[in-house]
């Protein structure tokens, strides 16, 4: 099963996490949480990895369309971005929103999961344009 759409690009790390940011910002969302997965492990675990960032965006008004439809949707917001390395290659990956609508089967959420996905689409987009 697809659940994400990922791009990918020669562009170092820190500034695809800006660009992502600002590409996001610019299609209406928010960063409401930040892990950075990398740290997290070498911190509790003493392991090492890639970098690897997860963003948990949201766009205020499609979750609050989305919770009005149904409250248990809170289980699937925000919608995360992943920032992450991958060999000499910087990745970016967010999840479909279309999920909202197969898991819970709530087919008024269509119009809110497909404006999400328009506007993650378009995010992707500008990060891969640079």
């Amino acid at each position: 099963m697809e659940y994400g759409s990922t791009i990918s690009t020669e562009l170092g790390f820190e500034e695809v996490v800006a660009r992502t940011r600002a590409a996001l910002a610019d299609n209406g969302f928010g960063i409401l949480t930040e892990i950075d997965v990398q740290a997290t492990l070498k911190n509790k675990l003493d392991l090492d990895m890639e970098q690897y960032l997860i963003l948990g965006a949201c766009n205020p008004q499609l979750a609050h369309q989305a919770l009005e439809v149904e409250r248990d949707i809170g289980l699937l917001l925000p919608c995360n971005v992943v920032v992450r390395r991958d060999g000499d290659r910087t990745v970016v990956q967010a999840l479909d929103p279309q999920v909202m609508v197969s898991l819970p089967g709530r087919p008024e959420l269509q119009p809110v999961a497909d404006e999400a996905a328009k506007r993650l689409s378009a995010a992707l987009q500008a990060v891969a344009a640079g």
